[in-house]
C-alpha cells in the first residue's frame, strides 16, 4: 500500500534521480491562476455594475458624460444645480439635478454679490441625476462662467460675463400672465417682466420674484428656440413710466370698429403657449395723469389662435401701423410736441416714411396745423381710427406699434431710442421740415455787424396775456435795446400757421419768456442760440428746468434761467410777509400740482428788476460774441 501510494505520488509529482523529491511547479502555478482569475472576476463585475448605474454613459464613448448629455438634449440648455443635504432631504431629493432652461435672454448683472439673473419665458423642468457631474472650466475661468456658456444652445448665445444661479429647486415653472410685459431699453437689450428663479442661500428655498426690466420690441417675426417649442414675444411693455407700447409682428388685423388689434397665431406653431393674451393700451404718454388719459380711446391688443376668431380683412397695408392719439393735453404747443410730435418721430424715423400713422382722437384742425410734418414723417394719408370704425373697415399689417416711444419731456435720449436718435436730429429735422434756413446764431464781429449786413443780434420775447404776464415789458425790451440787441415780441397762438411761427423763430438769436408753453418754441431756434427763461416765484425751478432747461441744452442752446425773488412777484400782495409761501413755499407742493398751478404759476405776474436783468441781457450777447 505504501509502495502504491509512493507510486502515486511519484507518478503525479515525479520523482527525480536517486529516488529524491522535485519542486512542483505546476500546483503553485494553478494557486496563481486561480487568484488572478478571482481579480478579474471580480473587477468585470465592478465594471458593468458601474455602467449599469449610469444609463447615460457608453464604454467607447469619446464625450464626457455631462458633454454627451448636452449634445443629446440641445438645443435646450442644461445645468446642474447642486443642494445641500438639507435642502434635499426637506424636499425628499438626494444628489443634484439637471435643469433644462429654454433661454431667452440674460440680463442685469447685479454689483457687490456679482449676481447675474437669467431672464427666462418659458418652463424650467427639472429632473433627478443619480450622481455629481463636475463643472469642466477653462483655465482662468470660473466654473459659474462655465455653465453660463454652456447653458446657450448656438442660436441662443450669452452675453460676454452671463451667468445663472439656480438653487434648491425640484420643479419651478415660470409662464407669462395677463399683463406681463416687455420694455424697449435705451441700449436696444431686451427685458421682461416675468418670473426669475432665484436661490436663497443658506435655507435652500427657491422662490420666484416678479422684476422689471425692459425688452427691446423687434421688428423681426419671433424666432424658433428650439425644437417644437416656438418663441412668442411678449405683446406689450407696460414697464416704462410715460407710456405703455406694444409691438407686434405677424398676422395684425387691426377691428377699428371696436379700436381692438388681434395678432393671428399659428396653432401649429404656438404649442406649449398661451391660447389668448389680452391687453388695454391708451396710446398717449402720460399714463400716471388719469385725467389726462380718461380722455385718450382705449385700444386692446390680443393673440388669437387661428384665424377663425380674427375678423376678415377690408384692406392690407404693406406699410406698417403706428397708432397714436392727438387728444389728452394737445391744443397747447408743449403738449403738441412733448406728448406727440417728439416722440412720434422717433418711434417712426426707422422706417423712412414708409409708414402708416393711425390717429385716435383726431382732430381737423390739429392736422392742419402740423401737416407739413406729418407729411416728412410718413407719405402715407393718416388713418382716422374713429372713422375707420365708423365704416366698420378691418385694416391688415404686418407690423404695428400702438402707442410711442417717449422719453423725457421734449428730449430723445440716445442711449434710450432704438436708432440712436437724439434731441438734435429732431430739430433738424424740423428744420428741414419747415424750410427754416439758419442752423446757427448770429456772431457778433468787435467793431462791426455779423457780415451779412445785420447791425444787431435778433433777441425774441415771448409776451404772455392770460397768465403769468410780464408786467413792465417795455422796460424789458428798451433794456434789450440798449444793450445791442434787436428786440421783437410775439406770443406764439395755437391757430398760428407753424411755418410761419417757425421762420420768426428761427431768424432770431436769442429768446426770453416766462416759464410757460411758449417756451417751446425755442426748439426753433438755430442751434448755439440762447433761451433765457423767467421762473416764477414759489420753489418751481425743478419744473423750470426739466420743461425746459434739460430741453434746451439738449437742443444745443445757451440756457440762463433767471429766478424771480419776492419783490418781482405779484404774491407779495396777496399774502402777508410771514406766509409760509415765502418763508418755504416747497413745502406747499404737497398740496399738489392744482394748488401749483392755480397759486404759484397762474396766481401771479411778474415784474422783473430791469437793472439785475439788464445782466442776464449782457451775459446772453457776450455769449454770441464767442
Amino acid at each position: 500500500m505504501k509502495g502504491g501510494g509512493a507510486g502515486d505520488k511519484a507518478g503525479r509529482g515525479g520523482v527525480g534521480v536517486g529516488g529524491g523529491r522535485i519542486p512542483q511547479p505546476l500546483r503553485l502555478d494553478s494557486q496563481r491562476f486561480r487568484l488572478l482569475s478571482i481579480v478579474v472576476g471580480c473587477s468585470v463585475i465592478c465594471l458593468v455594475f458601474l455602467l449599469s448605474s449610469r444609463p447615460d454613459a457608453t464604454a467607447f464613448d469619446t464625450m464626457s458624460p455631462k458633454a454627451s448629455l448636452v449634445a443629446a438634449r440641445r438645443p435646450v440648455a442644461v445645468k446642474t444645480l447642486r443642494t445641500s443635504s438639507a435642502a434635499a432631504a426637506a424636499r425628499g431629493f438626494g444628489g443634484d439635478f439637471h435643469v433644462d432652461v429654454r433661454p431667452q435672454h440674460h440680463d442685469e448683472q447685479t454689483a457687490g454679490d456679482k449676481t447675474i439673473t437669467e431672464w427666462v419665458r418659458d418652463t424650467v423642468i427639472v429632473e433627478e441625476s443619480s450622481e455629481a457631474e463636475p463643472e469642466e472650466t477653462e483655465p482662468g475661468r470660473d466654473a459659474s462662467a462655465t455653465a453660463a456658456a454652456s447653458s446657450n444652445s448656438d442660436d441662443h448665445p450669452a452675453a460676454p460675463g452671463t451667468e445663472k444661479a439656480v438653487h434648491d429647486a425640484a420643479a419651478i415653472t415660470v409662464q407669462p400672465a395677463a399683463g406681463t410685459t416687455t420694455s424697449t431699453a435705451p441700449d436696444n437689450r431686451p427685458e421682461e417682466k416675468t418670473g426669475v428663479a432665484t436661490g436663497t442661500g443658506g435655507g435652500g428655498q427657491s422662490k420666484v420674484q416678479q422684476q422689471p426690466a425692459r425688452q427691446r420690441q423687434d421688428e423681426e417675426p419671433a424666432r424658433q428656440s428650439g425644437g417644437d417649442h416656438h418663441h412668442q414675444q411678449p405683446l406689450c411693455d407696460f414697464s416704462d413710466f410715460r407710456s405703455d407700447i406694444c409691438d407686434i409682428a405677424g398676422d395684425v388685423r387691426l377691428d377699428a370698429n371696436v379700436s381692438s388689434f388681434v395678432v393671428v397665431v399659428d396653432p401649429a406653431s404656438a404649442s406649449g403657449q398661451q391660447e389668448e393674451e389680452e391687453h388695454k393700451v391708451r396710446p398717449y404718454p402720460r399714463k400716471g395723469d388719469e385725467t389726462c388719459m380718461g380722455r385718450i380711446t382705449e385700444i386692446t391688443v390680443r393673440a388669437t389662435r387661428g384665424a377663425a376668431g380674427a375678423p376678415r380683412c377690408t384692406r392690407t397695408h404693406a406699410a406698417p401701423a403706428v397708432v397714436f392719439s392727438i387728444g389728452g393735453y394737445t391744443g397747447n404747443i408743449f403738449h403738441d410736441f412733448s406728448d406727440v410730435l417728439v416722440p412720434l418721430y422717433n418711434t417712426v424715423r426707422r422706417y423712412g416714411g414708409d409708414v402708416q400713422l393711425v390717429m385716435a382722437n383726431s382732430a381737423s384742425w390739429w392736422l392742419v396745423k402740423y401737416d407739413r410734418l406729418l407729411r416728412e414723417l410718413s407719405r402715407h394719408a393718416p388713418l382716422d381710427l374713429a372713422g375707420a370704425g365708423a365704416a366698420r373697415e378691418v385694416h391688415c399689417f404686418r407690423h404695428a406699434v400702438v402707442s410711442l416711444r417717449a422719453h423725457k419731456e421734449l428730449i430723445i435720449e440716445r442711449d434710450r431710442s432704438l436708432d440712436g436718435l437724439a434731441t438734435p436730429d429732431f430739430t433738424r429735422f424740423l428744420r428741414r421740415a419747415l424750410g427754416l434756413p439758419r442752423d446757427a446764431p448770429t456772431r457778433l464781429v468787435v467793431g462791426g455787424g455779423d457780415g451779412t449786413g445785420r447791425k444787431k443780434p435778433r433777441l425774441l420775447i415771448i409776451s404772455r396775456h392770460r397768465t403769468r404776464l410780464l408786467l413792465n415789458l417795455d422796460a424789458v425790451v428798451r433794456a434789450a435795446e440798449e444793450v445791442g440787441f434787436e428786440a421783437i415780441v410775439n406770443e406764439s397762438d395755437v391757430a398760428n400757421d407753424i411755418a410761419q411761427v417757425g421762420g420768426l423763430i428761427n431768424s432770431c438769436d436769442a429768446m426770453v419768456g416766462v416759464h410757460g408753453a411758449g417756451l417751446t418754441n425755442m426748439m426753433f431756434l438755430p442751434p448755439g442760440a440762447a433761451l433765457v427763461q423767467i421762473v416764477p416765484w414759489g420753489g418751481l425751478q425743478w419744473m423750470a428746468r426739466a420743461d425746459y432747461g434739460d430741453p434746451a441744452e439738449a437742443m444745443g442752446l445757451k440756457y440762463i434761467q433767471y429766478e424771480i425773488g419776492v419783490d418781482e412777484s405779484t404774491l407779495k400782495d396777496k399774502f402777508p410777509s410771514g406766509h409760509k409761501i415765502f418763508t418755504n413755499p416747497t413745502e406747499l407742493h404737497k398740496k399738489g400740482f392744482m394748488f401749483i398751478r392755480q397759486t404759484l404759476m397762474d396766481g401771479q405776474d411778474i415784474t422783473v428788476d430791469v437793472a439785475r436783468f439788464r445782466e442776464v441781457l449782457l451775459q446772453v450777447l457776450n455769449n454770441l460774441a464767442q
